[in-house]
C-alpha cells in the first residue's frame, strides 16, 4: 500500500459512512476482517468478518449532516498503515483519531483498530 492507496481507502470509508450502503461498506473490508473500536477490545468486543462489520455499521447510523471527518494517512509500511484525523459532530462532540490498519493484496482492510481521544468538557 502507498500513501495514495490509503488516502483513497480513507476517502471511500468516509463516503461509505456518509451513505451507509451495505455493498460500499463491504467493499472496504476483507471477508475475514476484524474491526475493533478500542485497542483493548478482546473476544466478542471485536467485530469479526465482513458481514458482521456491515451489520454493525448499520445498527446505529449517523445522519450525514451531523458530522464531519478529516482523515489522512500518517504512516504506511507495506500492508500496514496508521491514519490520523478528527471527527466533529454538530452536537459538539469532537474526537482525535488514530486508526491502525492492515490491508490485503486487493487493498481491502483486514484489521481495523480505532484509537481516539474525546475533547475534554469544560
Amino acid at each position: 500500500m502507498s500513501h495514495a492507496d490509503v488516502r483513497v481507502w480513507l476517502d471511500a470509508y468516509v463516503e461509505a459512512w456518509r451513505h451507509y450502503d451495505p455493498e460500499t461498506i463491504g467493499d472496504l473490508f476483507a471477508e475475514d476482517a476484524t474491526y475493533a473500536y478500542h485497542p483493548y477490545d478482546e473476544g466478542d468486543e471485536v467485530v469479526r468478518g465482513r458481514e458482521a462489520i456491515v451489520a454493525n455499521w448499520l445498527e446505529e447510523p449517523d445522519e450525514p449532516s451531523t458530522w464531519e471527518a478529516r482523515l489522512g494517512p500518517l504512516a504506511v509500511d507495506g500492508d500496514r498503515a496508521v491514519a490520523e484525523g478528527t471527527i466533529s459532530y454538530a452536537n459538539g462532540d469532537f474526537f482525535w483519531n488514530l486508526w491502525t490498519l492492515r490491508f490485503d493484496e486487493d487493498g481491502r482492510c483486514t484489521e481495523f483498530v480505532e484509537w481516539y481521544m474525546v475533547r475534554p468538557q469544560g
